[in-house]
């Protein structure tokens, strides 16, 4: 990581990717959730976030995702068709496309579950 200047902010520690955006579709937003459906092509990527809410995951169809995580970690999982999967409020990733076919899911925050 390079020194900053005055007047410039620090280097991004994270690499630049040149991958296409994965689609999110927002179906459902009001003050007790927010239903997302995410379509990945192959090779898409969701950039990286960070959740505010728990939230549960429901596939639409299999797909292999590498995770990219803090610190330079990553992790990959292989989704299935309606095995659905939850997670905490403050889950900070990059979800990628990591397999050869596209991949859906619907992700639903539960708002009166902020982190």
């Amino acid at each position: 990581m390079s020194q900053s200047s005055p007047g410039r902010p620090e280097a991004i520690a994270e690499p630049l990717r040149c991958r296409p955006p994965a689609t999110a579709t927002v179906q459902i937003d009001n003050a007790e959730m927010r239903a997302t459906r995410w379509d990945f092509p192959p090779g898409a990527e969701t950039g990286w976030h960070r959740h505010g809410y728990r939230y549960v995951v429901v596939p639409l169809s299999a797909g292999r995702m590498l995770l990219e995580l803090p610190g330079g970690a990553t992790a990959e999982a292989e989704i299935s068709p309606g095995a659905s999967y939850e997670r905490p409020p403050g889950a900070e990733h990059n979800v990628v496309n990591a397999g050869s076919t596209p991949f859906s899911f619907v992700e639903i925050e539960l708002k009166g579950f902020p982190g």
